[in-house]
């Protein structure tokens, strides 16, 4: 390495995971063309990187902020390109962080422009996911095993459900350091190739409900509920015939019960919308699109595995990526605000993102265009152009934060990352 060269990392090498960082390298010549270099291995040993070109300024500078990248993972101006566009060196592989107590380490890098004279300077950026003070703690639920992540203080706090179709623990200590107390629970125990069970019962996420409503640290008004996918029409269930649920954010979901029957207080309320696998498209490569299995919920035929969401009396957000490849959720979304308006109801928001895909994450981690789906356990293509993709889930952790910051009812307090 150069004893010359400096790369900084601004405003500090370790941040919270939602954070963006400055990369900024000194100690060039002017015009000096260096590659730029990210690694990082996830929670089951999948090694990911991005690479890309940069010309030095004429003070021997460059800054990931206002430089453009000349070739690589991405072109342009992207600050936060060398975290997103990492992928994996195995193909159709998706990043997994489990444990959330340990940050997510990447390792960054500047080179010669051909990479072949050696290293010119490294640095090791920690990106934390759950912030200092925050608790997580694991709670059995009719013997099944849930996590509730607390923020520090007495509070009271406002109390969210995390629902995820697997278990998925990174939105919801991400939301905890924003001051929520946040429960998270799975749809199904773990991916695989194996049938859906038979039936699901709410009656479990209503406990999931409860318990955060009788939790002390709660405010105990109401709570929220977040979900995305299979698990966004469980969330709308909810809403629906358990009280308690003060404001909803589903996205791309479906607005019909999908996949298995839905009982509740040992009675069955919703039919499942089931899917034709010979609808399925494979590419030349062999990944699958998925997004036209679902039989249509508005046919006669499955009129009772539509979600009767106008009974809710709480508010929505709505919100779509456009190139959802794993379902058309779009239009299931405009059959719901189209329901909604019919009944008169306004308690609701949309938001579209035209060229975003199914994986509408907190922002930041790699960009997945493609991993085994967790039913057919075949590799799927989830859609979303990368750079607007990610895009959109800078603007969507936003919004959501500002959605239940209005609609819960006390103000949520960000907990700070001490570094």
């Amino acid at each position: 390495m150069s004893a010359q060269v400096q790369l900084r990392l601004l405003p500090s090498a370790r941040c919270l995971f939602d954070e963006p960082i400055q990369v900024r390298v000194s100690g060039l010549t002017s015009g000096q063309v260096v590659t730029m270099r990210a690694r990082s291995t996830d929670d089951r040993g999948m090694d990911f990187s991005s690479v890309a070109k940069y010309r030095a300024n004429g003070h021997g500078e460059v800054n990931l902020v206002q430089d453009e990248s000349l070739g690589g993972s991405y072109l342009g101006v992207e600050p936060m390109g060398l975290l997103w566009s990492m992928q994996p060196d195995t193909p159709h592989r998706n990043f997994v962080k489990r444990n959330v107590a340990l940050p997510h380490l990447v390792r960054i890098s500047v080179h010669h422009e051909e990479e072949t004279v050696g290293m010119l300077a490294e640095a090791t950026h920690e990106r934390v996911l759950m912030a200092d003070g925050v608790s997580r703690v694991t709670v059995t639920l009719q013997n099944i095993e849930v996590v509730l992540f607390v923020p520090p203080g007495e509070g009271p706090f406002p109390g969210v459900l995390d629902i995820s179709t697997f278990m998925h623990e990174k939105r919801a200590c991400l939301l905890a350091n924003k001051g929520y107390v946040v429960l998270t629970a799975a749809v199904f125990e773990k991916p695989s190739n194996i049938a859906p069970p038979e039936e699901l019962h709410l009656d479990f996420f209503e406990q999931a409900v409860e318990f955060l409503l009788q939790h002390p640290k709660v405010d105990g008004d109401g709570v929220g509920v977040i979900a995305r996918s299979k698990a966004s029409d469980i969330a709308l269930s909810l809403a629906t015939f358990v009280q308690g649920i003060k404001a909803v954010v589903w996205i791309n979901g479906c607005n019909a019960n999908v996949a298995v029957p839905l009982y509740y207080k040992k009675k069955q309320i919703l039919l499942p919308l089931l899917s034709d696998h010979s609808r399925i498209k494979e590419t030349q490569s062999g990944v699958c699109c998925t997004k036209n299995c679902l039989d249509d919920p508005l046919s006669e035929s499955n009129k009772g595995t539509l979600i009767p969401i106008e009974k809710a009396e709480a508010q929505f957000l709505f919100a779509v990526g456009e190139d959802d490849l794993n379902w058309d959720s779009k239009a299931f979304m405009d059959q719901m605000i189209v329901r909604l308006t019919q009944h008169g109801r306004s308690n609701f928001e949309s938001v579209c993102y035209p060229s975003a895909g199914h994986i509408l994450e907190p922002p930041y981690g790699p960009f997945c265009a493609s991993c085994p789906h967790g039913i057919i356990a075949r590799p799927v293509l989830w859609g979303g152009v990368p750079k607007l993709h990610v895009a959109a889930e800078v603007h969507l952790w936003k919004k959501i934060q500002d959605f239940f910051k209005e609609h819960l009812s006390r103000d949520a307090a960000p907990v700070t990352c001490k570094l």
